[in-house]
């Protein structure tokens, strides 16, 4: 119980300082939403004018910074993130929502997979280790590790896309069909996701493979292995309940980590892809000097990261006893 309060006021403390900060940082940067949307209309805006836009994106400028941050904190708990400037008069929760269950379904997946792909295939090379298997997948996985994601994409795309049409190139789905829980659209957002999540494995299922592998050849070599092995267990018991089973907890933070990222997207991948998910709207919002929305992506990655490292720690906990009693 002492582990879980100290675990929770830690998030609790680690989440103050991101909200902060993520409050502080457009008032110390030049330009305001205001601006932007002024900008816009080519700087026509004043008086009334301008007042009225202030008010339809949720400023105060007539407030005392201490008034805007508590202001702020209060609009954070009920989700109310004020309105886009690129998209206005649309919400930022509304934008943000719509995004996040297209990289929630694309990365998300793909990341699990990953994780899941490079475990077993650095678990089984650390065990046969020495052999051809050994000698072949690591080495084989972990140069997609050193390709860039657009660079991976954008050969994709000319070779499933371009040359020979089988796949599309970009969009989340076919605009032709429409958006709910029917075949169509769910082939088609399917048939969408493939080239994307193909260079997303292609790139990261190396660094679980040798995390992996590393972690458990060196588990391999304690004593409880070799006590293993002299009371008779079966190799396949030793491999998994032994060696795996304690190899994998230190790539569980690493794995969490990549958990809360998800969120951000893979900026680059959804961007070359036109995917419409968490990273693409996040470059759209830069582009666009959308603040209000960058503002609150920041704040949903941060919080995923969060709640991913706590989840993580008491995953690690409860499936290692020792880290419970660690000061």
């Amino acid at each position: 119980m002492r582990f879980l309060i100290r675990r929770l006021g830690f998030f609790v403390l680690t989440l103050w300082a991101a909200l902060t900060i993520n409050f502080a940082i457009p008032h110390l940067l030049p330009g305001s939403p205001v601006t932007a949307m002024m900008a816009r209309y080519h700087g026509h805006l004043t008086g009334k004018s301008l007042e009225a836009v202030e008010t339809a994106l949720g400023i105060n400028t007539h407030a005392s910074l201490l008034s805007q941050y508590f202001t702020y904190l209060g609009n954070c708990a009920t989700l109310n993130f004020g309105t886009s400037v690129q998209e206005f008069p649309a919400s930022v929760t509304s934008i943000v929502g719509a995004a996040i269950p297209w990289t929630l379904g694309l990365v998300g997946v793909t990341t699990v997979l990953a994780f899941l792909l490079g475990t077993g295939i650095g678990a089984l090379a650390a065990w046969k280790r020495g052999s051809r298997l050994d000698s072949f997948l690591p080495p084989l996985f972990v140069v997609g590790t050193g390709l860039p994601y657009f660079w991976v994409a954008i050969v994709l795309i000319m070779v499933f896309a371009d040359i020979n049409p089988w796949l599309p190139s970009a969009f989340g789905s076919d605009s032709s069909y429409v958006q709910g829980w029917n075949s169509d659209f769910i082939g088609s957002v399917l048939q969408h996701a493939i080239l994307p999540a193909v260079s997303i494995l292609i790139t990261s299922v190396g660094v679980w493979v040798l995390t992996m592998r590393n972690t458990m050849v060196t588990t391999l070599a304690e004593d409880y292995i070799r006590m293993a092995r002299a009371k008779g267990l079966s190799g396949r018991r030793i491999m998994i309940d032994y060696a795996a089973r304690n190899s994998i907890l230190p790539n569980l933070t690493g794995f969490a980590m990549s958990l809360g990222f998800v969120v951000s997207g893979a900026v680059l991948v959804e961007y070359v892809f036109d995917y419409p998910g968490v990273g693409f709207q996040l470059v759209q919002a830069v582009n666009n000097e959308d603040f209000p929305v960058m503002q609150c992506l920041f704040l949903v990655i941060t919080v995923a990261v969060l709640v991913s490292v706590l989840l993580a720690d008491i995953a690690t906990a409860l499936l290692d006893p020792r880290t419970r009693n660690a000061r």
